[in-house]
């Protein structure tokens, strides 16, 4: 109870958006990702399936509602970087994981397996131990202070050395193991998402 006593005092009006805002944006990119395979389905069983080279999802609508969903998720986990932390926004991303494991398995009718539930719950205990430990984010004034730790020497070796990173595993490790190890694109996707997550951070703040 005192680390949730704590936890209310620290958090801002502006915390608190930001909180909605990601909690928002799980909820409509988890429910994507139902939407479109919804559509991908209705579609591939009127038409050539997309994993043969199809593109008859493209004139579904159900398919393009489930973009829309995506878009508009996307867009609210943007917006909340200009509210709160991004140790705060960022670990929430993974809740969309449990909405859709849980919509698949209602929806779809797919079953979650005893590890598919134990993932669930380590995303709501991680996600939940972040949020009530998140520490306070350095405050900033100007668009000149963005700068000035945009150019600082230990962050453009960080981005060097990650871009680095990013073209070796794309064009030496995914064409030989991007289909029979998913750590790589991982590996990719996460790389990719350290800078991301900085620079919207500081241009929303800016």
């Amino acid at each position: 109870m005192a680390v949730v006593q704590k936890w209310r005092e620290g958090m801002s009006s502006d915390n608190v958006k930001g909180l909605v805002l990601a909690l928002s944006s799980s909820l409509f990119i988890g429910a994507s990702f139902i939407v479109k395979k919804k559509g991908l389905k209705k579609a591939g069983a009127s038409g050539i399936r997309a994993g043969v080279g199809g593109y008859s999802y493209l004139l579904e609508p159900l398919w393009w509602a489930g973009m829309i969903t995506m878009v508009v998720g996307e867009i609210a986990n943007f917006a909340a970087y200009a509210f709160a932390p991004a140790i705060l926004v960022t670990p929430l991303g993974a809740l969309s994981i449990i909405i859709s494991a849980v919509l698949a398995h209602i929806i779809l009718r797919e079953r979650l397996h005893t590890f598919g539930i134990l993932g669930c719950i380590l995303c709501v205990v991680g996600s939940t131990t972040i949020v009530l430990h998140a520490p306070q984010e350095r405050q900033i004034e100007s668009v000149t202070e963005v700068w000035d730790l945009a150019t600082e020497p230990g962050f453009l070796f960080y981005t060097a050395l990650v871009l680095t990173a990013v073209f070796i595993l794309i064009y030496q490790f995914v064409p030989q193991y991007g289909q029979t190890h998913i750590m790589v694109y991982i590996g990719v996707c996460s790389l990719v998402g350290s800078i991301s997550v900085c620079i919207s951070t500081r241009l929303l703040v800016a």
